[in-house]
């Protein structure tokens, strides 16, 4: 009956969200002037844009531009998809929407996180970039388009995100605020990889970025080559993907002819390829103010927005730089669903309508419109776990407590007890048997989403991963900041990976919540809060990676993605370690393979592991060991 009642009001949803974007389409079109043009970058390219300019020239108004790889022909007559928000429509700006270059209907060749040339500027006519392109595009409307104030913004969400950050590089004098959401910094720690090891759930993605278009087009080029995936679709994406064997099958039968998937498999380590598609080392002397947007439960860009965030702190101190991280999975702050959910867990109601309206309406009115909006909070971070927003004047906070998860006998965990270094915590890791990412079976997905606060009850019941729980809190403890894992390990192979988590253990008599399925019991949940992936070959450098010497003990230290969330009285503080993450991750062969994309099947060997008891999972403040921007100068060298 729950499940039923929940079903009508999602139904109740659709429909609302259907009768809304109609309205808000033809608020559009009754405000709103539509034109296309081909706007001429330096170096004689043009790219395809759609702008909106409002009906009423009485005033001046704002540039707003949003910058695509995903077609900006979908903006055209006056379609209106919720995005940008209709409180942004309401305020009035001159909405601008531009295909990147190669893509659809603008000229050129299209290169995923194209690297930027540092010192563009409009001299240079042969060297182009994003940021370069986005200058020139700011150049042109504001001599071109009548009505406007002569001030710009920029917002995107995941690639878009990208490009808006990019914008920040070198950037035109009139460009005054940027918001990117969701954004990729690093294709090496982003999306297609976490710390080296390789999504293996966005394989199916791979024909949206790896096919060059062939004419200028409004459709889309690459069908055919999802259909690959998606003509007979499984329904047990573990079972599919443990069946095609090694990852060279992949190349053999799905993306042979993909250069973005030739370009992954051949960089298997952080070379220059990678190097210099990231973002951040160029986000220097930033000038307009910037709001960085992310989801807590974002499967796809999370490391984007907290490490652009920190970049430009550190390199451009006296820019407007403001955080936003909300309870949200990817961009699920741009359109309002009632009630916000994430997989199993209920956060609140309204909570994309409070980011929309509160939040990001009034960063553009402040800095675009001179409206006397009050001023963001350096982070603006919502608990997870307490489940409310709060404000911060820094990020990582300084004004709660740091804590050390220690590990002990019979799969204890004490909050800064004791270490014991002559402790020993083994087990064997087979790639033949990995373990699930995911408490339920699933069948392929675009990119995964759901994992992110899944119940890990599954994986604490397997011998293949160690866990350990605190007592019953007696009070709440909020966990904020950063979090270093320092692992003390010895295998019996030459690689591996190693994978922590951070779990909120419900209580036993916790209540379901109204969504909840029947066959869901949130009574003991072991809800995931935050989890990182890291192949242990790189324990020392990601461009220079390095077999383990069997039985060896060895430092493996790294960071997992920042945290923000109140472990409440009566729950308990989880942590697990494990080797396998599948098909979430790739398997590691666990046999040292130079190149992993081209491994054997027989190269797949279970190992014994070893995790001694001087390990610790580190959590709050600023945690420095491996932080990519931190060690690009020294090309993948770590900086301690």
């Amino acid at each position: 009956m729950r499940l039923y009642f929940f079903n009508l009001l999602f139904l109740f949803f659709i429909v609302s969200c259907f009768y809304g974007q109609q309205q808000d389409s033809l608020l559009l079109k009754k405000n709103y002037d539509l034109k296309e043009y081909r706007i001429p970058m330096r170096d004689g390219a043009e790219l395809f844009t759609v702008i909106y300019t409002p009906k009423d020239t009485s005033k001046k108004y704002p540039i707003l531009i949003n910058r695509t790889c995903y077609n900006a022909s979908k903006y055209t007559n006056y379609q209106y998809n919720g995005y940008p928000s209709k409180y942004i429509v309401k305020d009035g700006y001159i909405l601008v929407f531009q295909d990147v270059r190669g893509r659809y209907m603008s000229d050129g060749t299209f290169d995923n996180m194209r690297p930027n040339i540092a010192g563009n500027n409009p001299k240079n006519k042969n060297d182009i970039d994003e940021s370069s392109d986005t200058y020139d595009t700011i150049d042109w409307l504001l001599k071109n388009i009548k009505g406007s104030n002569d001030k710009v913004g920029m917002y995107g969400i995941s690639y878009p995100g990208h490009y808006a950050a990019a914008g920040l590089i070198d950037a035109h004098p009139a460009l005054k605020a940027v918001s990117p959401q969701a954004p990729i910094a690093d294709f090496f720690f982003d999306d297609f990889h976490h710390q080296g090891a390789y999504l293996q759930s966005y394989t199916a993605a791979f024909a949206v970025f790896g096919y060059q278009k062939d004419s200028l087009t409004r459709k889309t080029w690459y069908t055919d080559k999802i259909k690959r995936f998606y003509d007979n679709p499984t329904p047990d994406a573990y079972d599919f993907f443990l069946k095609m064997g090694p990852l060279k099958n992949v190349t053999k039968k799905y993306h042979h002819d993909n250069f973005f998937w030739k370009q992954v498999t051949e960089h298997p380590n952080y070379d220059e390829f990678w190097q210099k598609r990231n973002i951040l080392p160029h986000l220097t002397n930033i000038e307009p103010a910037v709001m960085t947007v992310g989801g807590w439960f974002d499967a796809e860009d999370l490391y984007g927005p907290l490490n652009i965030y920190k970049t430009i702190e550190v390199t451009s101190p006296k820019a407007d730089n403001t955080i936003v991280m909300g309870p949200f999975d990817h961009g699920g702050w741009a359109r309002e669903k009632g009630k916000t959910v994430h997989n199993h867990i209920y956060f609140g109601d309204s909570i994309a309508t409070f980011f929309l309206k509160e939040i990001e309406q009034k960063f553009f009115a402040r800095h675009l419109k001179n409206e006397n909006s009050n001023s963001l909070p350096e982070a603006y971070m919502y608990d997870t776990g307490s489940k409310e927003w709060k404000k911060f004047n820094k990020w990582p906070p300084e004004n709660i407590e740091s804590v050390i998860l220690v590990f002990g006998n019979n799969g204890k965990l004490s909050i800064n007890g004791s270490i014991d270094k002559k402790l020993k915590f083994e087990y064997t890791s087979d790639p033949q048997k990995p373990v699930p990412y995911t408490s339920q079976t699933q069948g392929l997905t675009f990119t995964p989403r759901r994992y992110m606060s899944d119940d890990q009850r599954e994986a604490s019941r397997r011998p293949d991963v160690l866990t350990f729980e605190t007592e019953s809190l007696t009070s709440d403890r909020t966990l904020a900041g950063e979090i270093m894992a320092k692992l003390k390990v010895a295998i019996s192979t030459t690689d591996t990976d190693f994978i922590v988590k951070i779990i909120d253990v419900y209580p036993p008599e916790h209540k379901n919540f109204e969504h909840n399925p029947d066959n869901i019991i949130m009574g003991g949940y072991q809800q995931l809060v935050r989890a990182e992936v890291f192949r242990g070959r790189f324990r020392n450098s990601f461009e220079k990676p390095k077999p383990f010497v069997p039985g060896n003990p060895e430092d493996v230290n790294f960071r997992l993605q920042d945290i923000l969330h109140t472990f409440k009285k009566g729950h308990r503080i989880m942590v697990q370690i494990h080797s396998t993450w599948f098909p979430y991750i790739d398997r590691n062969p666990q046999k040292y393979i130079d190149n992993i994309y081209k491994a054997n099947e027989e190269d797949f060997i279970k190992s014994n592991i070893t995790v001694f008891g001087s390990s610790t999972v580190e959590v709050g403040g600023t945690q420095n060991c491996c932080e990519p921007a931190l060690f690009q100068a020294d090309k993948g060298e770590f900086k301690n």
